[in-house]
């Protein structure tokens, strides 16, 4: 981390002392997803010739994650760092501040920071505060859900889950698992929305086309297992585009259970609603959303957990705060209702509270947002898909072929699109890779002050 640029935030060191440097404005964008990055992105367009304002983008990692592309991760079809953009390669101007965000106190008007190898605290204070923390993952409290369950959110979300089943597979080979075969190689997929389905036919795929390189494997041994608390999948799609992936996910021998619950999971041991219960060793969680921790303590009018905005974006109640993504509730006027969390919304909500922001120092004119929703599309492996697309269905090859040439156009970057289509044409040349990489940490209790350090590397 920079700390020159800490120091011109406000705050000098671990005490949040008051930096040297006079800023007129400073933009503070807590968080680095598609509102976020957009919004920073859009704030350097709009504020270019303004270099009296400070704009920093405070967030956990030093990348931006393309999460559509996370299930092909998990299942070898891309590398992992095809899909994420340095942060210092998509912002000249945008400061960046690698950290774990403690505390926002709007009183004060500041943001409490952690970072560094002993996780001291910095206090960066905003004239404008841009919240785009997203959500976090609702178990609904079940018992031993998780403990057990693997998400699938971020990139170490999806490479323990693709090291999980490599493992499996090894282990299951092994002459001494010939009795927990099964088990070993059943995965359980909770929630059949986009990123649920995406990810059970991506490890379906997987799984089936490794099973040739083990010797005492079969794919009778293989189970993978799909539960939607709904009557279909894929309910954002319809009735008919979600029967349809229904019909092609079980000719590919995924077991489909619909209109049931996990309650929970017990010694390996998922149990269903309908007192179903399935012997499996991988739980993977894809059912539901719950509020940022820390959007959920502030002391902000919420709208089912996320914070409760005008059609401009801002807080009425905390003239500054803004807020957009999936920890907003934005109303739309068309619908009556709110605006729905997904990453194409969130890009031009960025977009939207950037310009507003701009326009609130610049004194411009706020624009209201407005926007519908292009198409939805979800890919279900072998080459097939489902798609929505301007009112229009589409089912099977070009479904998936919809599918990533829009994601290819979305991924920021030349260098990362060129990556991914190489990728993407390997694929079609040769068996997927499925060499498990994991890091091996000491056995040992004493370690020397070499490996303290590199523990406090991967930590970081």
């Amino acid at each position: 981390m920079n700390q020159a640029e800490n120091y011109e935030d406000g705050c000098g060191g671990p005490s949040g002392s008051e930096g040297s440097v006079d800023c007129g404005c400073r933009i503070l964008i807590l968080g680095g997803g598609f509102g976020g990055i957009y919004a920073a992105i859009e704030l350097e367009r709009a504020l270019r010739a303004r270099h009296d304002v400070s704009i920093t983008l405070v967030t956990r990692d030093n990348y931006f994650l393309f999460t559509p592309m996370l299930h092909e991760v998990a299942a070898s079809d891309l590398e992992m760092n095809t899909i994420v953009n340095p942060l210092r390669k998509m912002l000249s101007r945008v400061k960046t501040f690698t950290g774990d965000i403690e505390t926002i106190d709007l009183e004060r008007r500041c943001v409490a920071v952690t970072h560094g190898f002993d996780r001291h605290v910095h206090e960066l204070s905003y004239n404008h505060l841009i919240i785009a923390l997203g959500s976090s993952t609702n178990f609904f409290g079940l018992p031993g859900v998780r403990d057990a369950a693997l998400t699938i959110k971020t990139l170490d979300d999806a490479i323990e889950l693709r090291n999980r089943l490599i493992t499996h597979l090894e282990e299951a080979n092994s002459e001494c698992a010939a009795g927990q075969r099964q088990p070993l190689l059943t995965f359980v997929v909770v929630g059949a929305g986009f990123a649920g389905v995406e990810t059970l036919g991506g490890i379906n795929d997987f799984v089936r086309d490794a099973i040739r390189f083990y010797p005492n494997l079969t794919p009778e041994f293989v189970r993978t297992i799909l539960v939607s608390s709904d009557e279909f999948i894929l309910p954002e799609l319809g009735s008919k585009l979600g029967a349809y992936a229904q019909r092609k996910l079980a000719a590919r021998g995924v077991e489909i259970i619909t209109s049931a619950r996990v309650t929970g999971v017990r010694d390996g041991i998922v149990e269903l609603s309908d007192r179903r219960t399935i012997s499996a060793t991988t739980l993977i969680w894809a059912a539901g959303n719950a509020p940022n921790p820390l959007v959920a303590a502030l002391p902000m009018p919420k709208s089912g957990g996320r914070i409760l905005v005008n059609e401009y974006l801002e807080v009425k109640e905390f003239p500054g705060v803004w807020a957009l993504g999936d920890c907003a509730s934005i109303p739309d006027r068309k619908t009556g209702g709110f605006h729905p969390p997904t990453a194409q919304h969130a890009i031009r909500e960025g977009r939207c509270v950037a310009r507003n922001v701009a326009a609130d120092i610049l004194r411009g004119r706020k624009r209201p947002f407005h926007f519908s929703t292009l198409g939805r599309l979800a890919a279900i492996g072998r080459r097939s898909g489902v798609a929505n697309v301007f009112g229009l269905n589409f089912s099977g090859f070009l479904a998936w072929w919809l599918w990533r040439t829009i994601y290819l156009f979305k991924l920021p970057r030349l260098e990362k699109k060129m990556r991914v289509a190489l990728d993407w044409t390997l694929d079609l040349c040769f068996a997927k890779d499925f060499a498990c990489v994991t890091a091996r940490h000491p056995s040992n209790t004493t370690a020397s002050k070499g490996s303290d350090e590199k523990e406090a590397n991967r930590a970081a």
